[in-house]
């Protein structure tokens, strides 16, 4: 009973199954047969839009509520209270509960770093915060199922504690840039939020955030309806599926120019996976699109040296390929 619960929760609440029915129902009673090329892309893209705006909405307004505990004053007095590896964990598990993407987490990165918190944790937090948050979680839980999930986020976790444990271990210090070592952080005193300024607060963030992502959520969708219902399944088969043992390199690499957050990379990630991509490669490939995209690094770039920024990549990408030929190995666990 456990169990059918549980399917049911994943597939007709979480991956809203039910939302696909109904779309394809209503486009073969408007004479449009779904299982044609056109047909069958017109209903992943008007499904995997609505099914992760309707996710997202709910999962930015509550995971937002959480991060108003949590303004960067108060973050920054959690980890400088802390040593060791210990700082890097909460600082990897506090980058779960802030912004979505690379982008926004640089100024929070920089910020903490002119306060003064030892390097190393600062990484952790910023591998941690758009590789792994709650978002992911739910998101991936809908599509791939709670073991996929979990496991992501554990070893995304892991990635970004490891990362920024070897960058302090390496004492990097001086690659940072002179005006944000010399730089002061201004503590601002704020009142505390009651629950409808947290409320309120939230409220922004959904929208702001749904301004922001959508673009990027469109475009997703749009790529994997191409590759769900255009791409031949050999072909994918052929260069990222088992046959290729350079799939999780190429899908690391791959992700790099792109601009994008994991709400924008899952429809592409559940596309390559229904075509035959290996379990490995497709996570590999959103890991790369999260953490290393070309964008985000010019960013960093303004804010550390080009040994500092060359190790990150280094530790970042090899982290990357090591837990895409790991859950390769493990696929027939998970899926």
């Amino acid at each position: 009973m456990l169990k059918n619960l549980w399917d049911f929760f994943q597939n007709e609440v979480l991956g809203m199954k039910w939302l696909n029915r109904l779309i394809g129902s209503g486009l073969e009673a408007a004479g449009l047969d779904t299982g044609s090329r056109i047909g069958g892309s017109i209903e992943f893209f008007i499904y995997d839009t609505i099914k992760i705006m309707v996710l997202l909405g709910f999962l930015i307004l509550m995971i937002s509520y959480i991060q108003s505990y949590f303004p960067p004053e108060r973050t920054k007095k959690i980890l400088g209270n802390l040593k060791g590896i210990w700082a890097n964990i909460i600082a990897a598990l506090l980058g779960t509960v802030t912004p979505f993407c690379s982008c926004s987490s640089i100024p929070l990165f920089i910020g903490f770093t002119s306060a003064g918190l030892p390097l190393g944790v600062t990484f952790s937090f910023l591998i941690s915060s758009p590789m792994v948050d709650l978002g992911s979680l739910v998101l991936l839980m809908s599509i791939f199922g709670w073991k996929v999930a979990i496991v992501y986020v554990i070893v995304g976790l892991v990635i970004a504690v490891a990362g920024g444990t070897l960058i302090e271990k390496m004492h990097l210090e001086n690659q940072v840039e002179e005006f944000i070592r010399k730089g002061k952080s201004i503590d601002v005193v704020k009142k505390e939020l009651t629950p409808k300024d947290r409320l309120k607060y939230a409220w922004e963030q959904v929208i702001w955030t749904a301004k922001k992502v959508a673009p990027y959520v469109l475009v997703g969708v749009g790529i994997g309806a191409i590759i769900h219902n255009w791409i031949p399944e050999d072909i994918i088969v052929k260069v990222l599926g088992t046959g290729n043992p350079f799939g999780v390199i190429i899908a690391t690499i791959a992700g790099i120019p792109m601009y994008a957050d994991i709400f924008g990379c899952i429809p592409i990630a559940e596309a390559l996976l229904a075509k035959g991509a290996r379990l490995g490669v497709v996570l590999s490939f959103m890991m790369g699109v999260t953490t290393l995209s070309l964008p985000s690094m010019v960013m960093l770039k303004k804010a550390v040296k080009p040994k500092l920024l060359g190790i990150f990549i280094a530790i970042c990408t090899i982290g990357i390929v090591i837990v895409g030929y790991f859950f390769n190995t493990i696929q027939y666990l998970l899926v």
